[in-house]
């Protein structure tokens, strides 16, 4: 099967996969922003936007072995649509309280850790069935299509979100319900099918643990997930942008918005760019340079007081993500066999988790601690000297040519 965009597109289980995995990508970029906003207002604490990222990580943490045993055992489609249908339910619960006056700050913390339990069962399902909806040949384009639809929803729900966020903190809240309903209804459609012959292990703690056993066993697979997320946790700030937004660029939730969108477009730009040129050479030395960028970037965006350049900066930090998503995700995909890749994916989850809620979660701690410009600036040459220990720790990465 040739591995053009458009039969991709003329394949109805793919686009239906994609479109849910959009909206629900969309719902939680709306909810988050409209979040991250109201937990300033109501407390306008730097400490409690860090705990607002724990509250949707430790669930994760908690349940990682456990979500990826049942991708692998039950229907992964069946429980892509509970765990979206639950998302909705749960902010079309906090939209209620909201215009009803009763959603305090504990009520929001309760509604952010049964949405990170959701999202802990929800992304190993999708990720670990993607395989099993399009052809092996067809994966990689696949893997980029997907990848490229997230960060265009990324770009879209954050600005969305900030804007709406002005007519009420309800508005943004209820339309990110809505997606997260319809993402339901399009995983519904999907008719994915567990590939004949695959075994299904029973519950037990061995076949648990066998995600992360099996990563930690290849070097460069290991290498190249445990880089993305130290890098990204000491260099994350994003819980800090409503500060940023407000106190120092002295902006409103509409400024918030474009700060939440700018690596977004940074991240589409390059999906474009690879897609283009296939980096298949030098693969290693290109994620290493891709994360020290991400890392000078932090430090120019804390250090910025213009709304332009700081946007600037995060566009370029967007691109250099990037370029470690794809190389991560199609390396877990193309490594990993099927009847695992729900334990894997839920591992690969549970480190993506690590460097963004974990990483909220520490970057409020250090802007408690030490102010909000210090605190980013200290991530991101923290940043850079992983990528330089990484190079080290891991030769076999670094010396990584091509992606198959």
């Amino acid at each position: 099967m040739s591995s053009s965009l458009r039969p991709l597109h003329r394949q109805p289980q793919f686009v239906w996969f994609w479109i849910a995995r959009v909206l629900g990508s969309l719902g939680f970029q709306m909810s988050s922003v409209a979040f991250g906003w109201l937990i300033y207002d109501l407390t306008e604490s730097a400490y409690l936007l860090g705990f607002a990222g724990l509250a949707q990580f430790l669930p994760m943490v908690l349940l990682t072995f456990v979500v990826g045993a049942v991708a692998d055992r039950f229907d992964r489609r069946r429980i892509t649509v509970i765990a979206q249908a639950v998302q909705a339910a749960t902010i079309i619960v906090m939209t209620t309280g909201v215009v009803a006056g009763w959603l305090g700050i504990v009520a929001v913390f309760v509604g952010l850790v049964l949405l990170g339990a959701a999202r802990s069962f929800e992304r190993p399902a999708m990720q670990a069935m993607l395989p099993g909806l399009v052809s092996a040949e067809d994966l990689p384009r696949a893997v980029a299509l997907s990848s490229s639809a997230m960060q265009a929803a990324t770009i879209v729900g954050p600005a969305l979100g900030g804007l709406l966020y002005a007519f009420g903190t309800a508005v943004p809240l209820a339309l990110s319900g809505a997606l997260f309903a319809l993402g339901a209804f399009f995983a519904q459609r999907l008719r994915w099918h567990r590939r004949e012959g695959a075994p299904r292990e029973a519950f037990t703690l061995a076949s648990s643990f066998s995600g992360l056993s099996f990563i930690r066993r290849q070097p460069v697979l290991f290498g190249a997930i445990s880089l993305d997320m130290v890098a990204v946790l000491l260099g994350g700030f994003t819980a800090l942008l409503p500060i940023f937004a407000r106190d120092i660029l002295e902006t409103g939730p509409w400024g918030l918005g474009l700060l939440r969108t700018a690596p977004a477009v940074g991240a589409l730009v390059m999906a474009a760019l690879i897609d283009r040129m296939r980096l298949d050479r030098d693969m290693g030395v290109k994620m290493f340079g891709a994360v020290v960028i991400f890392g000078l970037c932090t430090v120019a965006f804390a250090l910025s007081r213009g709304l332009v350049l700081s946007i600037a900066a995060l566009v370029i930090l967007g691109a250099a993500d990037n370029v470690s998503v794809v190389i991560r995700q199609t390396l877990v995909q193309l490594s990993t066999p099927d009847e695992m890749r729900g334990r894997v994916s839920a591992v690969n989850s549970l480190f993506i988790g690590a460097s963004n809620q974990l990483g909220e979660f520490e970057s409020g701690m250090t802007a408690g601690l030490f102010g909000t410009v210090p605190a980013t600036v200290i991530g991101g040459v923290g940043t850079i000297a992983v990528a330089l220990l990484w190079m080290r720790l891991f030769p076999a990465l670094r010396r990584a040519e091509a992606l198959r």
